[in-house]
């Protein structure tokens, strides 16, 4: 009996290094297609860079009122254009930071909700970059209602996707495990490899998750790369007070330099 309650701990904590690295690796891996995208000049001032700023918001304003004429998708695609050169100007983003993310994809996916590349970047840019987890699951909550499981093709990862921001980010386990159960339940409806592996992992988590786990140091994770990832003081502080809630004890040396004192693991 002490042997299989020794297994069965064993593979607990397997479950969890598994979900743990495997949630970061999502996470890293969109942060760094992200930084990959372009540059701009770091002369510009910052009351240039404010008037940008207002313009673009004008700008979302506008476009989310005007008709479309039945040219949503159109609308969508320049949007989402207009988004890769906002998030690609680095130097303004260091002074303005990314706030404006949430309402470029809350723009794109009312324009277009089965954009399914969209939901992969909104998760990056809103929840990590501009520090803003709770729109990004909003936003998620409010556009899977109008999709199924083909349309779009493999539009369970969405769920997957709101999945990881609720694991890292909002630690509400029982709404991430409702996200990997929709998860496997739509990928289990295709045939192709990759669609089957999707419904097993997802499943998985699911069943994992169902054991009411502690995932307080992939959260305070979740948030590292949130300040690690952040251009201004806003989202950086932000980042500090969601960590130091889930009991880690934050310093920054005078290098700027980020040491974090994890909190001892929940038996």
């Amino acid at each position: 009996m002490l042997f299989v309650q020794q297994q069965e701990s064993k593979q607990t904590l397997t479950n969890f290094l598994i979900l743990f690295f495997s949630t970061v690796a999502i996470v890293n891996l969109q942060a760094s297609q992200l930084n990959e995208i372009g540059k701009s000049s770091k002369s510009d001032s910052i009351a240039k860079i404010q008037r940008e700023l207002k313009a673009r918001k004008i700008e979302l304003q506008f476009a989310n009122k005007i008709p479309s004429f039945g040219y949503d998708n159109l609308v969508a695609d320049l949007t989402f254009l207009n988004f890769i050169q906002y998030f690609g100007e680095e130097a303004a983003r260091e002074k303005t930071g990314y706030s404006l993310s949430p309402d470029y994809f809350e723009l794109i996916l009312d324009r277009d909700p089965r954009f399914l590349n969209a939901y992969f970047l909104l998760s990056s840019s809103t929840s990590i970059f501009a520090g803003m987890p709770e729109r990004t699951i909003a936003i998620m909550d409010e556009k899977l209602k109008l999709l199924s499981p083909k349309d779009p093709r493999r539009a369970y990862y969405i769920w997957r996707y709101k999945g990881v921001d609720e694991l890292l980010f909002s630690g509400d386990l029982q709404a991430a495990k409702q996200s990997f159960e929709k998860a496997a339940e739509w990928a289990s409806l295709y045939s192709d490899a990759e669609s089957k592996n999707v419904a097993q992992l997802s499943r998985q988590t699911a069943k994992y998750l169902a054991t009411n786990p502690d995932l307080t140091q992939a959260q305070i994770g979740g948030w590292q790369l949130v300040y690690n990832n952040a251009e201004d003081d806003r989202t950086r502080q932000i980042a500090i007070e969601r960590m130091e809630a889930l009991g880690a004890i934050v310093s920054i040396d005078s290098n700027g330099r980020l040491t974090i004192a994890m909190p001892q693991p929940n038996n």
